[in-house]
């Protein structure tokens, strides 16, 4: 779903440090995954959410040990991955057979992709190569407009920090959201779906909050002591509900959380079917232990809108 480029400064081997979130795009899996979630013993869960960290020294094998100068000038050190033209989360170690351009992770990929549309743009690869340039590009196009829909759209997120200005009146103003007649018809179905009164004045006191900078997606904040905002009290973790480093056996504090907003940007149709969360809050080693792995797999708690249709524990 997302990436995080989060490098720190208090240990040499986290110069480059870079979160991966993954999820299943089905809304059944979410709820299947809150099941999991409340799961103490981690080795016994099943998610569909999964975070995973990466972290290198400033001096490594994959990168240069410089940044880059940003003036035009700078290349990439070596070619890019081959991806699945499908997916394009896989290794594509198979090239189609036509055009020989498009790669594919497995053969199902590539007959899916076939009967979505690539059958009418394949070209053999010697027509390409005697064919005009504008021809080309047009073709190389059209073969990746018939890529799967499934995928979501590829977005840089800006960074700003949040505007410290505008400060709750506590309950005065949480108060006033709930009971305002011009709430967003959307946002009042949600909070009628809250169970009780604690619920409803959460998710005000997170409506207030973000609407500070409403297109936000993503907050970040790995300090002492930092925890996520919540949106509504009811599924919320205990710090027993966050298990330990798998590695070291360390502690794992809270790092960052996504915000629904984001389906937005994706494209998310807003259905009762449609994947939606409330937040989904990733917790991280504390101390960045190295682990020994070139991905360490770290913890991420989903809060849906309405805990009525999930049993903790």
């Amino acid at each position: 779903m997302l990436q995080v480029y989060a490098p720190l400064t208090e240990k040499d081997s986290t110069f480059h440090r870079t979160l991966f979130l993954f999820m299943c795009t089905s809304m059944t899996c979410l709820l299947k995954d809150q099941h999991e979630q409340w799961k103490r013993n981690q080795d016994k869960q099943s998610r569909s959410v999964k975070v995973f960290c990466c972290q290198l020294p400033r001096d490594n094998s994959f990168y240069s040990s410089e940044p880059p100068r940003n003036n035009g000038k700078d290349k990439p050190s070596s070619p890019g991955a081959v991806l699945c033209g499908w997916c394009g989360t896989w290794k594509g170690d198979k090239v189609c057979g036509g055009c020989r351009r498009v790669h594919y992770c497995s053969e199902k990929h590539q007959t899916v992709h076939w009967k979505s549309g690539h059958k009418q743009h394949c070209l053999p690869s010697s027509i390409s190569q005697d064919a005009s340039e504008p021809s080309n590009n047009k073709t190389l196009r059209e073969v990746q407009e018939v890529a799967s829909k499934s995928l979501w759209p590829e977005y840089e997120i800006a960074i700003t920090d949040e505007c410290e200005d505008k400060v709750s009146d506590d309950n005065g103003q949480v108060n006033s959201l709930i009971s305002s007649s011009r709430v967003d018809e959307s946002i009042e179905a949600l909070i009628d779906s809250f169970e009780g009164g604690d619920d409803k004045k959460s998710w005000a006191s997170f409506q207030e909050r973000i609407s500070r900078t409403p297109e936000q997606v993503l907050r970040y904040y790995r300090d002492a002591g930092a925890k996520p905002l919540w949106p509504t009290s009811s599924g919320q973790p205990s710090k027993a509900d966050i298990p330990k480093c798998t590695y070291c056996g360390g502690r794992r504090a809270f790092e960052f959380q996504v915000l629904p907003q984001i389906l937005y940007y994706f494209g998310v149709e807003n259905d009762v079917h449609s994947l939606d969360w409330a937040t989904i809050a990733v917790y991280t080693c504390e101390s960045s232990c190295d682990g020994h792995v070139a991905y360490k797999e770290e913890f991420a708690w989903v809060q849906i809108a309405s805990q009525s249709s999930t049993t903790q524990r």
